[in-house]
């Protein structure tokens, strides 16, 4: 079955063919990341744009790297949630308009379920059940996935996501955007313990998380150390925050894997290429005989073929929706079926 798989949700316009939900046939990104770092930062309306003016040209791109005709295709899938509303339209509208034009089923796809797939991808092998920590700039989830449409969450953050943070550190710091992978490097190297950051705990939901206070604290250390004219060890500052980040994600995640008793955890998003966090649950997991599957890094930020990916599986549930189909900016992962949603 081959799926034509199209992400907007935020900055990367993408669009990928992929054969029964493992294979890819190709799979075309194209990043408005210098655009956005004149601002620090995604500007939505800017964003939607670039989306309407690059997703025609490599949509066909996608078509001719894969060796694939329209008229080959047996579905679309869209990511349709969450996301920003006016670059996730883009890609609904253009998924609508071409199954329509083809006579094909829409497939509708949520975004951390496309994140989630980009482990079958990877690893050929892997199938459900497993615990997946989902972590990037919009979402810091621990999921429990039961099957390939049947997701629950098992754990989350209560504010800031880990990613956002890493972002508006690394620009407070003057690093360029996104600053995961800035912030990631500058750590590497410094001390962790020269500057005291917090851990944070949610009372009476051990697997929940709150980064909003670490943020701060970092942000605090940056202008007290501005105001007083000192110099910041930014290494070490890095590798602190870095490792507070860590701190709260890998515990938490080890105690799920330990309460569904799978022994199988795979990471997903764009914080997952985080090197200081694939060390750590690479070596949690070498202590208790678990599986870990991360994959590789071209497939941990937003991609198209992760949404052909899983959808594949979405169609096989009947998850299929019409022209009906709308964008929605907010939704939780275990509601991410279109058949009990739309």
């Amino acid at each position: 079955m081959l799926i034509l798989g199209i992400e907007s949700s935020c900055d990367e316009t993408a669009v990928s063919v992929a054969r029964d939900g493992r294979e890819i046939l190709s799979n075309c990104v194209l990043s408005q990341i210098d655009m956005h770092t004149i601002y620090g930062g995604v500007v939505p309306e800017i964003a939607s744009r670039k989306h309407i003016e690059a997703i025609a040209a490599l949509a066909n791109q996608a078509l001719e790297e894969a060796g694939v005709s329209r008229k080959e295709l047996d579905a679309i899938a869209v990511t349709y949630a969450p996301g920003l509303i006016g670059a996730l339209l883009v890609g609904v509208n253009f998924a609508k308009a071409a199954a329509l034009a083809l006579d094909i089923p829409i497939v509708p796809v949520h975004h951390i379920r496309g994140h989630v797939a980009a482990n079958y991808i990877a690893f050929p092998e892997l199938e459900p059940p497993f615990v997946c920590l989902s972590v990037s700039g919009g979402n810091t989830l621990i999921l429990d996935i039961r099957d390939y449409t049947d997701t629950r969450v098992m754990g989350s953050t209560r504010d800031d996501a880990a990613g956002e943070c890493f972002d508006k550190v690394a620009r407070v710091l003057g690093m360029p955007y996104p600053g995961g992978k800035a912030l990631d490097d500058m750590s590497m190297g410094g001390n962790p313990n020269t500057y005291p950051l917090p851990r944070s705990k949610v009372s009476g939901a051990e697997l929940d998380m709150s980064f909003s206070g670490l943020k701060t604290a970092a942000l605090n250390i940056i202008h007290n150390a501005s105001q007083k004219g000192e110099e910041l060890k930014l290494p070490d500052l890095c590798a602190g925050f870095v490792a507070a980040v860590r701190d709260t994600l890998v515990p938490r995640t080890m105690e799920a894997l330990r309460q569904t008793g799978y022994g199988k955890l795979a990471i997903a998003g764009g914080v997952a290429a985080n090197s200081h966090i694939r060390a750590a649950f690479q070596e949690e997991c070498e202590k208790v005989g678990a599986k870990l599957y991360m994959p590789p890094l071209k497939l941990c930020g937003d991609n198209g073929a992760m949404i052909a990916c899983q959808g594949y599986y979405e169609y096989l549930a009947g998850n299929i929706a019409g022209q009906e189909l709308n964008a929605v900016a907010s939704l939780p992962a275990d509601r991410g079926s279109w058949k009990n949603d739309g």
